[in-house]
């Protein structure tokens, strides 16, 4: 239970909370884009000042690319671990031009702050801070050991976090960790997802003439690799949206009854979802529902595509060259590295002799189940019911949170608790980025009420 100093702290501290978040926002640390190496470093800084006025202990750790911030409380005798990951890399802003105000100059309006990172992750991830600074601002003593890893590579695939990982493993030995990295079900319904998808991603790579060719000279007598590719493309899925990949369905192992009626009950306004999509109707694989489909079933989509003339008018031409960017989500049981090779060996079989298809394989990441049943999980669904003044819905999330497997594999850490604060509209990777600061402030009591639930 959340002493009631604390939660007047919270309370008080509101603005002053707000005011860091933005001063958080307007460090413009994409990970990405090398001219930002300068803003990331600040942003790791800015992280640490943090925890050390909070009176961690901490350090900056230079890895290959992007520091790694890791600090913590003052050790209590016999009291849990939780360890808290959260990121401070934030994705590209552009379409610069689709933004209302500047995505690095946060602007509050109809309670929300827009900024890019507000709600992927800085202003999640902050809850935390904010929640052992109002403990111990309140003139309590926290009742949990809190460990902060923090680093600056997520929306790049954190290439050196395993590493990272392996090298620190005794520092970060915890009894639960917390990440919030996600969404609520839907606004005004707080949730806890204990699934996650995982993923494979891949570019293809069609070559053909050394160089562009003219269309009346040469068209007839060459393969064309925009049509090679598009032909490529189209086979990967049948016309009811699954995927036509040899064995790709073999390992999903499918929804419980009880996971289906879960589903089934919580409350979906597909309306206000294909409207805010902009979208006329759904569609997806046939016998799902939507909840389910979105989540929990395995998919395949095309992410880029490129090739050819595409400038104004007209320029007859048969491209040298054209390309893709293909990823697949997977569900529970399916393993990356088999679908990997019946990708690889589909795009063989449908390749043909005039050109040469290389394919690169970008990323994967297993997908991911934790626990329901465990200490730490019932500590978080008392402190969201506190928080949030109504109990989480449990869900699975279609997308992908790598840092999962790597905690999971080199922490050896099952107990893992997956919270969101932010919305599913709240425009995540898209311009207006934006969090509610009612759910900020909501955040910050659960996160508290976390710490004691979890210290109890």
């Amino acid at each position: 239970m959340l002493p009631a100093s604390v939660s007047s702290y919270i309370d008080k501290n509101r603005q002053a909370f707000v005011d860091d978040l933005a001063a958080f926002l307007k460090i413009s640390s994409v990970s990405t884009l090398s001219e930002h190496d300068e803003d990331i470093r600040s942003a790791a800084q800015w992280v640490l000042d943090q925890l050390e006025n909070c009176g961690f202990e901490g350090k900056i750790y230079q890895t290959q690319r992007h520091p790694v911030v890791l600090a913590s409380s003052e050790h209590i005798p016999g009291a849990p671990v939780l360890l808290v990951y959260g990121h401070y890399d934030v994705q590209p802003p552009d379409p610069l031009d689709e933004w209302e105000t500047p995505p690095f100059s946060p602007s509050t309006r109809d309670g929300y702050i827009y900024a890019r990172g507000a709600t992927d992750d800085k202003g999640q991830f902050l809850t935390y801070v904010k929640a052992a600074q109002a403990i111990l601002g309140a003139g309590e003593k926290l009742p949990v050991n809190l460990k902060f890893l923090v680093e600056g590579e997520e929306e790049i695939g954190s290439p050196n976090l395993e590493k990272f990982l392996r090298e620190h493993r005794g520092e970060l030995i915890a009894d639960a960790v917390a990440i919030s990295d996600g969404a609520q079900f839907a606004p005004g319904i707080p949730a806890i997802t204990y699934g996650l998808r995982g993923l494979c991603y891949f570019q293809l790579d069609v070559q053909g003439p050394r160089f562009d060719l003219h269309s009346g000279g040469f068209g007839g007598i060459v393969e064309n690799p925009a049509q090679v590719l598009a032909n490529i493309l189209a086979a990967l899925k049948a016309p009811d949206e699954t995927v036509n990949l040899p064995g790709f369905y073999d390992d999903v192992l499918p929804l419980q009854k009880s996971e289906r009626e879960e589903m089934a009950s919580l409350p979906v306004d597909e309306s206000r979802i294909r409207d805010y999509l902009g979208v006329p109707e759904f569609t997806g694989e046939p016998g799902y529902s939507v909840v389910e489909r979105k989540g929990a079933r395995p998919t395949l989509d095309i992410n880029g595509l490129w090739g050819g003339f595409s400038g104004q008018g007209a320029k007859t031409i048969i491209p040298a060259r054209a390309g893709a960017k293909v990823s697949m989500r997977l569900v529970p049981n399916q393993d990356p590295g088999i679908i990997t090779r019946i990708f690889h060996d589909f795009i063989e079989k449908n390749s043909p002799a005039g050109v040469k298809v290389k394919i690169t394989d970008l990323h994967g990441a297993d997908p991911v189940l934790v626990s329901r049943q465990t200490t730490a999980m019932r500590a978080a669904e008392k402190a969201i019911a506190a928080g949030f003044g109504k109990k989480p819905v449990f869900i699975r999330e279609g997308g992908s949170i790598p840092v999962v497997n790597l905690i999971k594999k080199h922490l050896g850490q099952e107990n893992i608790l997956l919270l969101g604060w932010g919305c599913p509209d709240d425009g995540a990777h898209s311009p207006n980025e934006r969090f509610s600061l009612d759910d900020f402030h909501r955040a910050i009591h659960s996160v508290a009420t976390l710490y004691y639930e979890i210290g109890v």
